[in-house]
């Protein structure tokens, strides 16, 4: 059966080459939802992965990212540089069905390795594609937003896990506002977030990553935002709720 490309998008489907894995007992692939990794397909310009710590988010994004080109520490395609050997080997048994076009741009956002990165860029002299001034020299938040505003040029991939980690709500907000300009310049986007600010963005396919696999799920539906709603709709009883049980199991009073 032929299968339909997305033109419009330069990566359309992730799978797991199962022939590829020695072991699934251990480490990537006895994690559940890489254990159940079938047949990912990607139907929008935003796809967001959404799971618990430990549920495999990160790792298969670096995957991804890996299997693509980009340097598993972050960066562009260009940057070769390792600071520590520490990615997993889901990149060699993963397969990506690529779009007809090719991007013109990208880039590989990983938030806990983005201070090696920043040291990267400054090692090349490339800063002033990055707003001319030092990413050491702003907070991390504002390295973020340098990054974002300056380097990312649209008709690009752009991959980035956690990027909410530096950023304020209004920081968010703003990377929507420059996310949703690059999607209408043709650009897509895979992010790993805990963020239901991010998650709302509209149109984006949202994939939870459980104990049975990756399946699409409604925004409404994620803990992300049930947890969040509940706990701004009447905070005060959230707390009590959440320290007066944290308290009977403990057996410590917090009144």
């Amino acid at each position: 059966m032929t299968r339909f490309i997305d033109s419009t998008l330069f990566i359309n489907a992730i799978r797991l080459k199962t022939s590829r894995v020695d072991s699934f007992e251990r480490y990537p692939f006895n994690v559940p939802a890489i254990r159940h990794l079938n047949d990912i397909r990607i139907d929008a310009p935003v796809t967001m992965f959404v799971g618990e710590n430990g549920s495999g988010k990160s790792t298969l994004l670096e995957a991804i990212a890996s299997a693509w080109g980009f340097n598993p520490e972050g960066g562009t395609i260009n940057f070769r540089f390792s600071t520590r050997d520490s990615h997993s080997e889901l990149e060699n048994c993963i397969v990506l069905e690529r779009g007809v076009k090719r991007p013109r741009d990208g880039f590989f956002l990983r938030a806990e390795s983005f201070f090696n990165v920043a040291t990267q860029i400054e090692a090349l002299g490339v800063i002033n594609s990055y707003g001319g001034k030092s990413l050491h020299e702003q907070s991390h938040g504002e390295s973020f937003m340098a990054l974002v505003l300056n380097r990312f040029g649209g008709k690009g991939l752009y991959i980035l896990d956690e990027p909410e980690a530096a950023l304020s709500p209004n920081r968010q907000l703003a990377l929507l506002v420059r996310m949703h300009d690059l999607v209408r310049d043709g650009s897509q986007f895979l992010i790993a977030t805990h963020s239901p600010l991010l998650l709302a963005y509209p149109g984006a396919t949202i994939r939870s990553l459980d104990t049975e696999g990756i399946p699409a799920v409604e925004y409404e539906d994620t803990d992300h935002y049930q947890v969040t709603r509940r706990f701004l709709l009447d905070h005060k009883r959230a707390l009590s709720e959440l320290l007066q049980s944290n308290a009977n199991e403990t057996g410590v009073d917090h009144e």
